[in-house]
């Protein structure tokens, strides 16, 4: 897709992106997911700005990052000393954030403006990988924490137009996202449980033979997947997805099927 024109519309992705700061840190864990983030990068015509849905950032309503500038906030915690050294310099984009706010409130949802807020993980450790030069104006907005499938679904749905301006819209989350699991001594009921949530999403996201009604009444009652609260205690990480689906409004074009710390994961393309 590199020699496409940039007046087509540009890419929504979903990645799953892994623990912390680890992808960064060579873990041998997240080997396939760092070779499938790069493999979608290089399908991608370079994006003249960013917007990331990250997973480690709720607020009582859309919230934007709109500073020039933005620190990057290590939230994460236990890992070494290097961790919390990362560097990942993009610049923000005011313009951006605005157009964003505008959407929003355009489609009469409440939206912030946050001129202080930083980059969380879930931003800078995937495009370190996919955009290592930093020279892509970012911007990132929150998830709202009443966690409502639907709602973020309408979110997404207010966004679609940023697909016209060469705006690549990132969901960053995690597939598969029990923390205890990642633990526990692996088993094949485990196993099965998450293989069987995993092949009901990727039915979900990239099955052509369903009506968008029907994709997105299975998004919106996700719960009710085999074994979604044991892959999802809470759906923070899922949600990203519900708004680049939003966004997007089609099947998946692409699935990419990989491990991450011995779970099974995905991440979509459209």
């Amino acid at each position: 897709m590199n020699s496409e024109s940039n007046s087509l519309p540009s890419s929504v992705v979903y990645l799953s992106h892994g623990g912390g700061p680890l992808p960064l840190l060579g873990d041998k864990g997240h080997r396939n997911m760092i070779n499938i983030i790069r493999e979608i990068t290089r399908t991608l015509a370079k994006p003249r700005a960013i917007l990331v849905i990250s997973a480690h950032w709720e607020e009582g309503k859309p919230t934007i990052t709109s500073g020039a500038s933005p620190a990057l906030i290590y939230d994460y915690y236990g890992f070494p000393k290097e961790s919390y050294e990362i560097e990942y310099s993009a610049p923000g984009s005011p313009e951006l954030a605005n157009k964003i706010f505008n959407l929003l409130e355009k489609a009469g949802i409440d939206a912030k403006l946050d001129n202080r807020r930083g980059f969380d993980h879930g931003l800078f450790v995937p495009l370190k990988l996919m955009y290592p030069n930093a020279n892509i104006p970012c911007v990132q907005l929150s998830l709202v924490d009443s966690l409502q499938p639907e709602e973020h679904i309408q979110i997404g749905k207010a966004l679609a137009d940023l697909r016209q301006e060469n705006i690549l819209v990132i969901g960053s989350g995690f597939s598969f996202h029990n923390l205890k699991e990642f633990f526990a001594p692996s088993t094949k009921e485990a196993r099965s449980m998450n293989e069987s949530f995993e092949q009901w999403l990727i039915d979900t996201c990239s099955n052509s033979q369903l009506t968008e009604a029907e994709r997105e009444h299975r998004l919106k009652n996700w719960d009710s997947a085999p074994a979604a609260r044991f892959c999802h205690p809470r759906a923070e990480h899922l949600l990203p997805l519900h708004v680049c689906y939003g966004v997007a409004g089609t099947a998946a074009k692409r699935v990419f099927e990989f491990e991450i710390m011995g779970k099974m994961a995905s991440a979509y393309l459209w």
